[in-house]
């Protein structure tokens, strides 16, 4: 199709393409791209430092290698994917919003990583709460679930279901042209292209399933451990601050990401993109962004560094190392 030329004729004399855009898509540049970009680079630094630990302190220690550790390694592994792939994207878009110039074929990518790397961190978390309820509170079934080779079914399902579950999102993403009123290269944006409504309609269930449900599930789960360990007189204060911890940090990290989108879809769907409403959805938008990345930076922190065990893995390896050195 045909590219507008430099100007175009309106009713009220000749306005600029440069002018269109930022009057309907805004500036290229968001505002706050130093001050989120030095952010995003902290939590980069501290999750992959955190999560590169637990992976490499699970694969090498044989002491490591058991079901919840296995899931450990599963949820380090989706926050790396996260991180090495989400956040660099991210930190693009708030550079330069458009024109996108990688092509429709990265454009699926991004929106397919993004999706499914985003379910399988939920769904890691989820499971793995489920196998210390087990643990817990039906002991006498871990001889039959709390094994490496069931840990290993469970988690391909994971990631088998969050792929699944990433495509309806998918297919309804494309580059997205202005057209004043023909084509207009320079606008181009990765964003949704397909129908307001069944965008709106994929969005409710992601965040029924993928967060209102796993939040439930959670909480139940470790108060469950709470009133079976308080019974015994085993629950430790510490004990009790970690399960909330655990229940806390998911529960606030994830809801701004799950608003952000339903706001998106709202309006979309049954407003308009007033100057209200967008400032709301730009505040949103960067509290997403933030908590939703920090959270992969955390995980390794209240699932692992915080264990005796595996600090003392840790110290037990690199004390190898040194020696061997």
């Amino acid at each position: 199709s045909s590219l507008l030329p430099l100007t175009t004729k309106n009713d009220t004399g000749t306005k600029s393409i440069e002018d269109r855009l930022l009057e309907v898509l805004g500036p290229k540049r968001s505002p706050v791209f130093l001050p989120i970009s030095l952010v995003y680079l902290l939590i980069f630094l501290l999750g992959v430092s955190g999560n590169l630990l637990t992976c490499t302190v699970i694969s090498k220690h044989k002491k490591m290698c058991t079901p919840t550790n296995l899931y450990l390694f599963s949820l380090a592994v989706s926050d790396l994917l996260v991180l090495f792939f989400g956040m660099p994207l991210e930190i693009y878009d708030l550079w330069q919003n458009y024109p996108f110039p990688f092509g429709e074929g990265v454009c699926y990518f991004k929106i397919f990583l993004f999706e499914t790397v985003c379910f399988a961190s939920i769904l890691n978390v989820t499971v793995l709460s489920v196998e210390r309820y087990i643990a817990v509170v039906h002991p006498l079934k871990t001889r039959y679930v709390a094994t490496n080779k069931h840990a290993k079914r469970v988690i391909s399902a994971v990631w088998v279901l969050s792929l699944v579950c990433a495509i309806p999102n998918t297919s309804l993403h494309g580059i997205y042209y202005l057209n004043l009123p023909e084509k207009v290269a320079e606008s181009a944006i990765c964003s949704l292209i397909g129908s307001p409504w069944i965008y709106n309609l994929v969005i409710l269930i992601t965040t029924a399933c993928f967060y209102i449900v796993p939040v439930t599930v959670i909480s139940g789960l470790y108060l469950g451990i709470g009133i079976k360990l308080g019974r015994e007189r085993h629950l430790s204060r510490g004990t009790m601050r970690k399960n909330s911890v655990v229940v806390l940090v998911f529960a606030i990290c994830w809801a701004p990401f799950h608003i952000d989108r339903l706001l998106w879809s709202c309006i979309m769907q049954w407003s308009a993109w007033t100057d209200l409403n967008q400032a709301v959805y730009q505040c949103v938008h960067l509290l997403s962004g933030i908590l939703f990345y920090l959270s992969s930076a955390v995980n390794p922190v209240i699932y692992n560094l915080l264990s005796t065990r595996f600090r003392e893995c840790f110290w037990d390896l690199t004390s190898q190392c040194a020696f061997s050195g």
